[in-house]
């Protein structure tokens, strides 16, 4: 495994998990990680900025690099599409310029690699294509903490059942699905984290280029089968209010997750049961996340 890796996006949910993996993975003497804290934490005039990316790379060479700093949320990418963009297209494009300056072909990124591996083959590429993350560190020391009113449904659930909101909206009943509302493959965190460790490894194998992998369970379930199993993790009732269905959903979502398991020798270990096991414990200990309740009003 490489000795120094850039974790970018280090310091957010899933950057978090897989930082501590990395640490866990390996003799602390052996591994130097730098973190660049998650655009969604910075201000707009310094997020994935040009100027960051570049002035990072002057404190270290590094090896590898693990590109979180990305910003996914459906609804808000439909709403503003130039910010996602400003930072997921014109901050990948000016990582990879440092990368390039640095020599340091190693990569896990979004499909604009593949452009960059077809002009230049000594670049080593895994795409990692993973689905919906959820739960929390076994511990329950760090878990999800999304800014403002969540995006996804589990930190959503999450602050019904702590009491922070009232109820949780789904967004569509309507679907061709055993109960009508939509089918997603959730993943454990920490498989996720552990799936990247695992295409860290591979890039050590001469044959690799530009390598696409799934990580996710294969299996699909709704979001009233992720409700009623948190419901039973907590021993909580969530309230629930049917609305209509969001812009940019899609019906039913779920991996193929054959190569991952056949050539990365990964497979998530966890079920929906430990995912909201975990995500209960997270919560429960942290109801307000990282802050209080005055700094998430």
């Amino acid at each position: 495994m490489a000795k120094n890796i850039l974790v970018t996006g280090g310091a957010g949910y899933i950057g978090s998990h897989t930082v501590l993996q990395l640490l866990l993975a390996v003799t602390p003497l052996s591994l130097s990680i730098i973190s660049i804290i998650p655009p969604l934490l910075l201000s707009k005039e310094s997020r994935n900025s040009p100027a960051n990316t570049k002035r990072i790379s002057r404190f270290t060479r590094f090896d590898s690099v693990i590109h979180f700093a990305g910003l996914k949320a459906v609804g808000e990418s439909v709403e503003k599409p130039l910010l996602y963009f400003d930072n997921n297209l014109i901050g990948t494009i000016t990582l990879l310029e440092v990368m390039a300056a640095h020599g340091c072909k190693k990569l896990f990124i979004e499909e604009i690699c593949r452009d960059i591996h077809r002009s230049d083959s000594e670049w080593k590429i895994i795409l990692l294509r993973y689905f919906n993350p959820v739960g929390a560190h076994p511990s329950g020391h760090i878990g999800e903490d999304p800014r403002g009113i969540p995006n996804n449904l589990m930190p959503f659930v999450q602050q019904v059942a702590v009491g922070r909101r009232p109820h949780l909206t789904v967004f569509g009943n309507d679907y061709s699905t055993k109960d009508g509302t939509g089918v997603r493959d959730y993943i454990h965190v920490v498989d996720l984290a552990d799936g990247h460790i695992a295409a860290l490894s591979k890039l050590s194998d001469a044959k690799i280029g530009c390598e696409v992998y799934n990580l996710g369970t294969g299996k699909g379930t709704s979001v009233l089968e992720m409700v009623t199993a948190f419901e039973k993790a907590s021993g909580k009732k969530i309230p629930l209010v049917m609305a209509g269905r969001r812009p940019g959903d899609a019906e039913i979502v779920y991996a193929s997750t054959n190569k991952a398991e056949r050539e990365l020798n990964w497979k998530a270990k966890y079920g929906i049961d430990e995912m909201c096991r975990d995500q209960w414990n997270w919560a429960s200990k942290n109801p307000y996340g990282y802050g209080s309740p005055e700094t998430t009003k």
